[in-house]
């Protein structure tokens, strides 16, 4: 039966009631008519009534309704405008439906009406860009009882011929010649100052500190001297310098006369935006820039075709099948396939609860490449493929490593890398080369090698399943497969968490995991517990975990064996070359052989692990036991290893086998004093472990932080009392009206001050976001908060240097305390060898310099930066830009400094037309 024929009318469902919940208050809008309501009447209206609302995640969470949902104008808009952005509040929503923005909390619910009515009226444009595939993609939301579809597909037509499907529209990509290796060039002195002026405009403001900035990151282009000697640049560039263009200049330089890629690579996902922003001064034109310029990421950060088709052909059910299909419908649009910082929205799986998001993704190493029916569409093959060619490669810090480590594109393997944020190399590294033997490492590479065992469901293949043609012609290689897939036999299986609770581990990898759990929870559970992780030294080790180690590396070596004879065969069949291996089949055993020797790497890393039990120390190491928990609920337990030094490994893998390479950031030294701040960017960029030294370089801010900022310690909150701390934040809060980024270093305390404060602000018609909080994700909140200049934003370590909101709406910066490292096993080896209490104090002057850093991002930015602890050691105030005012005061002394520094910017906006009260969020 056609939709149309069994459909409601655009009336009748906006015929429906609007809901509005906010921390000041809850609203409904129906019939002409708005009301505030309780929250009793808005659960039992929601569950008897399809209601219009925004965000149904957030607002079901202040409702305390979990299962609340409706009409949600962003799946709305995600139908409607695939792979187009906006911000998940009414203001934007005001802004891509053209209306006018309601200025109080009572007018959001008949606001949410005409937003839908706006919406809908898109269908009848002649010039809708996504108008395809939209009839197709309503029919099958219908089946779905997706409570937008019947009127959705009231206004849309069947089209006169049929719509092009996701798979017959995406492009394929093409097979090209290997690039050639790239030539060797030198940049003239004076060229990339030259290209800098192309960049910024002729005529645009000279700025002496960026010219000198782009000279001295020439020099990561200059050619290599000798092997395993790579022309190393350390640059410091304050913040304001321009330091992205600066690099740029040169970078595109050396791309365009030496034919080869120069890779980029941040820590954040914001820069990675940001940097994707900036190339366009380099190639304006939209498709030459396309060509010239990819954006890399992960595999798991990329739409998973064969995933997607498996989910949309009944491998999802309920609300995930309903996001397959509005993923699907952005995929058709999408430039890249990116799920994960790309053109997804980052609200859109947060509407679904995650549920099935993850599973659209690669996120096992299941890829089958070639075997794949979508390999020539491919959103990640396209990337990497795309990648070879092109002058610039945005990645990331982890794909780089990951890439040099294990990476299957050995013949195109980057001569020049430009790390930004390079503060971040020694975390990711030690990120990368990591060894963890744990439950939830162990099951996943079971799943991996056996498949889907008893009641699974889903597209997952295992080993042999995935190689059966190699089976069929190599008889070693088809025994390898089997020895393989028994010995996965020993691994943790589905429920081994319950089992070692229950005292009946079974296996000896569960055995193991259990001698762990006893260890553990006997050496470190201290009196009044608060349910968070356990952790102990790997040392001493008692009876009970001696006796279990020993079966269980006997069963890691029983898996290693066969999957390194398997690696061993897939290389022989390609040195055959049999008939049926053509081209995309060679692709696939190549990815097969890339994939195998990752693993087996890891079980060797296991191994290697185990060894440790009972034996001696590798002073190159730190291991511990733990036992990892979420307010008393258990999650994994295992055995983990660290490198000391990470950056040596990654200078072995990555620094070394290139010819350049370019580290910075705006806090590279860490706020450390000249010569020990070059030692501490040395070290924690894998410079003392190269034959040639580091070139050095820096470039101080150009603002004037004497006038621009100033640092409040607030000497009389009391340390531990979160009562305090929260009418703290909320005074400092009211007294800047907004604008205020509030970092804490546990989750817990933020959670606390948040309960006690969001209604408070409410009150004062300030919106209050919190990571770990709401749910919405961290991306989104940051889009929010920017947009938003009466609101403000509480979050942890991930915004103290990844949030970029120059302006108005970042004046103020709270920090509830000190930073002070968490005192891990590793933490405190790492401590012991960097000279205690002087390591200590190197680290938290770089977290306090990158905190300050969030405040004055632009030479018109103003504000405050408060700390709230009155034992800031003096010692450490070094973290500071020179001359800004640092004062210790109390915290009434505080809060009428900051009004009076920022009550008055805050007129001003209001003289200026902006609402002094806005919506929250």
């Amino acid at each position: 039966m056609p939709i149309r024929s069994a459909s409601r009318t655009v009336g009748d469902v906006l015929a429906y009631p609007a809901l509005h919940a906010s921390h000041g208050g809850i609203w409904v809008a129906q019939g002409g008519e708005t009301r505030g309501i309780g929250r009793g009447e808005a659960i039992r209206i929601a569950a008897d009534t399809p209601v219009i609302l925004l965000n149904a995640a957030l607002i079901g969470q202040r409702l305390g309704y979990a299962d609340l949902s409706g009409l949600d104008l962003l799946e709305l808009y995600a139908f409607l405008r695939p792979a187009q952005f906006a911000v998940p509040t009414p203001k934007g929503i005001a802004r891509v439906t053209g209306l006018d923005l309601p200025t109080e909390d009572a007018e959001v619910a008949p606001f949410l009406l005409r937003a839908a009515e706006a919406m809908l009226a898109l269908t009848d444009a002649a010039d809708w860009p996504e108008r395809e595939g939209a009839w197709t993609a309503a029919q099958s939301l219908y089946r779905l009882r997706w409570p937008w579809a019947p009127v959705v597909a009231e206004r849309l037509a069947k089209p006169a011929v049929n719509e092009r499907w996701l798979f017959s529209k995406l492009p394929e990509w093409e097979e090209q010649a290997p690039r050639p290796a790239p030539r060797t060039i030198a940049i003239e002195p004076g060229d990339a100052e030259a290209r800098l002026d192309d960049l910024t405009g002729h005529g645009a403001e000279e700025r002496p500190g960026q010219r000198a900035y782009a000279a001295a990151a020439t020099a990561a282009f200059a050619p290599r001297a000798v092997r395993d000697s790579p022309n190393l640049v350390l640059a410091e560039a304050g913040t304001g310098i321009g330091k992205t263009l600066g690099y740029l200049a040169p970078a595109s330089i050396w791309a365009e006369k030496a034919g080869g890629a120069v890779w980029i690579s941040t820590y954040t996902k914001a820069l990675q935006r940001q940097l994707g922003r900036e190339t366009e001064r380099l190639f304006p034109d939209p498709a030459v820039r396309r060509t010239k310029v990819v954006t890399r990421k992960g595999r798991e950060n990329y739409l998973c075709l064969l995933n997607l088709e498996d989910a949309l052909q009944g491998g999802f059910a309920g609300r995930a099948a309903v996001l397959a299909q509005l993923v699907a419908r952005w995929a058709a649009y999408s430039a890249d396939g990116d799920m994960v910082g790309g053109d997804l929205p980052g609200w859109l799986p947060t509407l679904f609860r995650r549920n099935g998001s993850t599973a659209l993704t690669d996120r096992r190493g299941e890829c089958v490449y070639a075997g794949c029916p979508h390999y020539r569409k491919c959103f990640i093959e396209r990337a990497a493929r795309a990648s070879t060619d092109a002058d610039i490669v945005i990645a990331n810090h982890a794909l780089v490593m990951v890439n040099a480590a294990r990476g299957r594109e050995l013949a195109t393997r980057p001569t020049r890398y430009v790390f930004d944020e390079g503060h971040h190399i020694f975390d990711a590294a030690d990120s990368m080369f990591a060894t963890a033997l744990t439950g939830g490492e162990t099951i996943e590479l079971r799943r991996w090698i056996i498949g889907p065992e008893g009641s699974s469901r889903g597209r997952r293949r295992g080993l042999a399943a995935r190689l059966s043609d190699l089976a069929s012609y190599d008889e070693a290689g088809n025994r390898a497969i089997g020895e393989a897939v028994a010995a996965a036999g020993a691994l943790a299986s589905e429920g081994w968490l319950q089992r070692i609770g229950e005292g009946a581990p079974f296996g000896p990898i569960e055995e193991l995991l259990a001698a762990v759990r006893g260890l553990t929870y006997a050496r470190a559970e201290q009196p009044g517990d608060a349910g968070y992780g356990l952790e102990t030294e790997l040392a001493e080790p008692d009876p009970t975990l001696i006796e279990a180690a020993a079966p269980a590396a006997a069963a890691l070596d029983a898996l290693v064996r066969p999957l390194v004879t398997l690696g061993r065969r897939l290389e022989a069949v390609l040195s055959e070359a049999p008939d049926w291996l053509d081209g995309p089949a060679r692709a696939r055993v190549e990815g097969a052989i890339a994939s195998i020797g990752w693993r087996a790497e890891t079980v060797a890393a296991w191994l290697s692990l185990l060894a440790r039990v009972g034996g001696p120390a590798d002073a190159d190491f730190v291991d511990w036991l733990a036992v990892d928990r979420v307010e008393g609920r258990e999650f994994d337990i295992g055995l983990h290893r660290r490198w000391l030094d990470p950056t040596r490994p990654f200078a072995e893998v990555v620094l070394k086998p290139a010819h350049g390479a370019l580290v910075t950031s705006a806090t590279l030294t860490g706020g450390g004093n000249a010569e020990e701040g070059w030692q501490i960017a040395e070290a924690r960029s894998g410079a003392p472990h190269l034959t040639r030294p580091a070139a050095r370089f820096a470039a101080l801010s150009p603002f004037d932080y004497a006038t621009q900022a100033e640092v409040l310690i607030v000497t009389d909150v009391k340390r531990g009392d979160v009562g305090a701390l929260a009418n703290a934040y909320a005074r400092l809060i009211v007294a800047s009206r907004g604008g205020t980024l509030g970092l804490f270093t546990a989750i817990r305390r933020l959670r606390g001050v948040h309960g006690r404060i969001a209604d408070r602000l409410a009150r004062e018609g300030l919106p209050l976001l919190a990571q770990h909080v709401d749910p919405i994700d961290t991306g989104t909140l940051v889009d929010i908060f920017r947009d938003d200049p009466g609101a403000s934003l509480l979050g942890t370590d991930a915004l103290r240097d990844g949030v970029d909101v120059p302006g108005e709406s970042l004046r103020l910066v709270v920090m509830e305390g000190v930073p002070w490292p968490k005192p891990t096993v590793l933490h405190a080896a790492r401590r012991l060898a960097g000279g205690g209490a002087v390591y200590d104090d190197r680290l938290i002057r770089a977290r306090l310099a990158q905190a300050f850093g969030r405040l004055i991002r632009r030479a018109d930015d103003s504000g405050a930066f408060v700390m709230l602890s009155a034992a800031m050691p003096s010692r450490l105030l070094s973290a500071f830009p020179p001359g800004v005012p640092v004062t210790r005061v109390t915290l009434d002394e505080a809060v009428t400094r900051v009004a009076a520094r920022l009550s008055s910017r805050a007129a001003l906006r209001h003289e200026a037309g902006e609402p002094a009260r806005g919506p929250l969020s």
